[in-house]
């Protein structure tokens, strides 16, 4: 395992930030220099080439713009960037931009003010047009005109080991939910990495995509049962569909287990110590968080970032699919 400034930090006696100022240049007393001197000798640290390469003029900030703040996977992904930025000197600036691209805007603002150093974002409204390649961002699953790096799970390959785990399960007609979002990002790839399954084994399925933002899920669902009533295996976009997807079932008496088995997306749950709300394909959302910071923090120090870093996921399952 690395040696992270956090240790060298924790040795010395002094805090995470007072470690990176000094590594990058600011003069401190000449006790605490000595005490993070000998902390880094005995433990062979070496920063990395991002801290190396830091200007002293930096907030030592990164803003995370997320779409809310209420969805758990957000919120275990926000933990996972304040603790992976923790480890190199730097706070997070938490913007819950809850839909709004003037909110968005603000926040990129706030990097050519300076005020912050960079951004990674989860968001899906409208602000390509705010984005350019020179600026220090990195997106989450979505894609953007210019050459902006993003991190993402697999999600084609997501969609097909959920077909996969129906199919094993004994379901014979599986069906997708998802919603279509106007923005092109990754998510829409768990659906056709779902069809592509189907298609390669000869799977019966069938596809309902709702246009976002959806305020009625009752009425297309009731529409698509009164053709597709017999299926026996369902993938949702993500976990928060599946519950949603699940309350309108039993509204038309289709209780899960008995009559289906659902698998949804993400890997949700209220906390650590809980399970998945769900059974589930479940991104590495801490994974992801790391990859995103190594790759803000190479683009705040200028130093060349691959476009795009893919994570694999896994099926955990949690009472919506039966037992192996």
């Amino acid at each position: 395992m690395s040696v992270t400034m956090k240790d060298v930090a924790a040795l010395a006696g002094v805090g995470v930030g007072t470690v990176s100022r000094m590594i990058n240049g600011v003069a401190v007393k000449d006790v605490t220099r000595r005490k993070v001197e000998a902390a880094i000798k005995a433990l062979d640290y070496e920063p990395d080439a991002a801290a190396r390469a830091f200007k002293t003029n930096h907030s030592q900030t990164i803003a995370l713009i997320l779409p809310t703040i209420w969805h758990p996977f957000f919120s275990e992904f926000a933990y996972h960037v304040e603790e992976s930025l923790s480890e190199h000197g730097y706070k997070l600036y938490l913007c819950n931009a809850d839909g709004d691209p003037e909110k968005e805007h603000d926040y990129i603002q706030m990097v050519k003010q300076s005020k912050v150093d960079g951004i990674i974002g989860i968001t899906y409204s409208d602000i390509d047009k705010f984005i350019s390649s020179n600026l220090p961002f990195v997106s989450i699953d979505r894609h953007f005109s210019e050459e902006v790096s993003y991190v993402t799970a697999d999600n084609f390959g997501g969609g097909e080991l959920a077909a996969e785990e129906l199919q094993k399960r004994g379901c014979q007609k599986l069906i997708y939910i998802g919603g279509i979002n106007p923005y092109p990002n990754e998510t829409t790839l768990r659906g056709d990495g779902f069809e592509a399954y189907c298609r390669a084994k000869g799977i019966d399925f069938d596809i309902l995509r709702i246009p976002e933002p959806i305020s009625d899920l009752t009425t297309p669902i009731a529409d698509f049962l009164t053709k597709n009533a017999d299926f026996d295996g369902v993938f949702c976009v993500n976990d928060a569909m599946g519950m949603d997807v699940m309350t309108v079932f039993k509204k038309f008496g289709k209780e899960v287990l008995r009559d289906y088995q659902l698998i949804g997306f993400d890997g949700t749950r209220i906390d650590s110590s809980r399970n998945y709300l769900v059974s589930t394909i479940v991104q590495p959302k801490k994974e992801m968080a790391e990859a995103a910071v190594a790759l803000i923090l190479k683009k705040v120090a200028g130093i060349e970032t691959e476009k795009r870093v893919i994570l694999p996921v896994f099926f955990e399952s949690a009472g919506t699919t039966k037992d192996m």
